[in-house]
């Protein structure tokens, strides 16, 4: 419930002359998303506005790679005020228990070129559980306005809520349930590599 990255997988694709760099998730610009279906035949979407993390990665030994990444329960948001307070609730998140959702990460594999598999322990409303992100990242570091080096990937992955407890529901008098319980996860990343020059005002 993005879930993450979860989610700080970005910096998969290093150039071949670097050596083990730690990057930083720019909350100002990342996101962590998910949907869900309602009533069977509808998609809610929502986020949680937030979320750190940080990278540290070799190109040289990608096998040793170290992905962290925290989201912030209360933050959800899915554009509607009583859907969010329900979903901050007992029944769902229960963010007074359980303030975040944290992804750490156990193994990096790369498929081909700017893309990844990163396997890793999420843990979300006290359960702990071994997924996937499929990561897709351009390679490309790029420096920002301010001076420092950024890269960015796309996260995703599915997951059942009722794996992490998750399991309050509502049968339908036509069938059915109100609640979908595979939700699927995405998370846009943008990354800061901590040895640049200070951070500047988003922009």
């Amino acid at each position: 419930m993005k879930l993450t990255h979860l989610f700080t997988v970005a910096a998969l694709s290093i150039p071949a002359a670097a050596s083990a760099a730690t990057y930083e998730l720019d909350p100002a610009h990342s996101s962590a998303q998910f949907a869900v279906k309602h009533m069977m035949v509808s998609t809610v979407r929502g986020e949680f506005s937030k979320l750190s993390g940080s990278v540290t990665i070799d190109d040289k030994a990608l096998e040793k790679a170290s992905i962290e990444a925290t989201i912030a329960t209360a933050t959800i948001n899915t554009r509607e005020p009583k859907r969010d307070g329900h979903l901050r609730s007992a029944d769902f998140f229960d963010v007074e228990k359980y303030p975040s959702i944290t992804f750490k990460s156990t193994e990096v594999k790369k498929i081909s070129d700017g893309k990844y598999k990163a396997s890793g322990s999420l843990t979300m409303h006290g359960v702990t559980k071994p997924v996937v992100l499929d990561v897709e990242s351009p390679g490309l570091e790029v420096k920002d306005p301010g001076g420092k080096m950024r890269r960015g990937a796309v996260a995703t992955t599915k997951i059942n809520r009722k794996d992490f407890g998750l399991n309050w529901n509502k049968a339908l008098e036509a069938g059915g349930v109100l609640v979908g319980d595979t939700v699927q996860v995405t998370l846009d990343l943008s990354l800061v590599r901590k040895d640049g020059p200070p951070t500047t005002a988003a922009r």
